[in-house]
């Protein structure tokens, strides 16, 4: 894993708007008006422009932009989670059931006390007119039988794409996204008796999607923001010590789905929830910065510029990076349509250099991009995060 010795580095957290065509397709697909051969052709060219795009950007580290993860109809927000349900085996979807119904499911054991988030009680007026929550289209699907992994030919594609489309954009590193146990297991069960059962037979399926991303010369990046943002949904609100002991097995369930694969092939991302609220109630992150650490991860991504949660680099002040690791700080943000200034960007990637010692943070985003801001915003702001890494290497280097 390439780490900034010599400049400040760049990368993003996934996903990043999928183009018109590709969009299209995708329905055509789903109507049966275009073939998966065709489909396929779309896929890879969409794939080819987007990491192109990134190279002449100028990240460092990039991605296929989640383009082979399952869409919902036209619309590529939540992909990052669906898709894993779409390669797995022993699921079922329960018609008229959503996904805050299923948590309360009596037998979900440790999601049984799940309530709706305190921030979204607390701003019970604001939440009901954006009407989170209440798309049609959130079908969530609950484990019936065995889980098996059945994502092998679509892994192999989101392989041969991006190592295609990285071959011939000249792009240094890359990285394929991938669901966490944690975060998988949030799902209803009505086949494993215990939570342990569960959120380990989540991690065997995922350890064969990680082995054949990593086995291919590829960064897996394990997206689990149930890590930080299940805190804000746990009733009654536990304790800080009680959390970080509920954040145990999924912590546990990771390292055990990671098993075999090199720690600088792994990045693990958390995040607060990428939707557009207040986030009053989100824990911090200094309460889970050692915890961070016992994930057999290479390198951390975590939300730094979002304005609750901007002010946190000061936690990091003494921590001691354990040998090798780094830290992937999202110095631009998803949750606004505001474009940082290159030069606030260059003062946020020096506040965490000046903590961690510079070689040791790559500059990022807070979370993906895709299906949260504008195209047009999205690059705009992935070229402020270049820019600013490019002013802050002057100062730092």
């Amino acid at each position: 894993m390439l780490n900034s010795s010599d400049r400040i580095r760049t990368t993003h957290v996934g996903s990043l708007p999928r183009p018109t065509a590709l969009r299209e397709a995708n329905a055509a697909r789903r109507d049966g008006s275009l073939s998966e051969e065709d489909f396929r052709s779309v896929l890879t060219r969409s794939v080819d422009e987007v990491v192109a795009r990134q190279v002449e950007i100028g990240l460092d580290t990039v991605n296929d932009g989640e383009y082979g993860h399952a869409m919902a109809g036209t619309v590529d927000y939540g992909a990052w989670w669906h898709y894993s349900f779409a390669r797995t085996g022993g699921l079922d979807v329960v018609d008229g059931v959503t996904f805050d119904e299923i948590l309360k499911t009596p037998g979900n054991g440790r999601y049984n006390s799940f309530a709706v988030r305190r921030d979204w009680t607390r701003f019970a007026d604001f939440y009901a007119e954006l009407e989170l929550g209440n798309d049609p289209s959130r079908e969530f699907p609950i484990a019936t039988g065995p889980l098996t992994y059945e994502g092998g030919d679509a892994v192999a594609a989101d392989i041969r794409n991006l190592t295609g489309a990285v071959e011939r954009s000249g792009a240094s590193e890359a990285f394929v996204a991938a669901l966490s146990p944690g975060s998988a297991s949030r799902i209803g069960n009505r086949h494993y008796a215990t939570d342990e059962e569960f959120i380990y037979a989540w991690a065997d399926v995922l350890h064969e999607e990680y082995k054949a991303i990593t086995d291919a010369g590829l960064i897996v990046q394990l997206d689990d923001p149930s890590i930080a943002e299940a805190w804000d949904q746990l009733n009654p609100e536990p304790t800080i010590e009680e959390y970080l002991r509920f954040n145990r097995l999924a912590i546990e369930a990771a390292n055990y789905a990671l098993r075999g694969i090199p720690e600088e092939q792994v990045r693990f991302h958390l995040c607060w929830g990428s939707w557009h609220g207040p986030h009053t109630t989100d824990i911090e992150i200094k309460h889970l910065i050692e915890s961070l650490f016992t994930i057999d991860a290479g390198a951390y991504s975590f939300e730094a510029a979002n304005v609750r949660h901007a002010h946190e680099w000061k936690d990091w002040e003494g921590v001691k990076l354990p040998e090798g690791k780094l830290i992937l700080p999202g110095v631009v943000s998803h949750s606004t349509n505001v474009v940082e200034h290159p030069e606030l960007v260059a003062q946020r990637i020096e506040q965490y250099a000046s903590v961690v010692g510079r070689e040791n943070v790559i500059a990022s985003t807070d979370c993906g991009l895709g299906g949260r801001i504008h195209p047009e915003i999205a690059e705009a702001k992935l070229r402020s995060l270049t820019e600013g890494a490019r002013i802050a290497s002057g100062r730092l280097f």
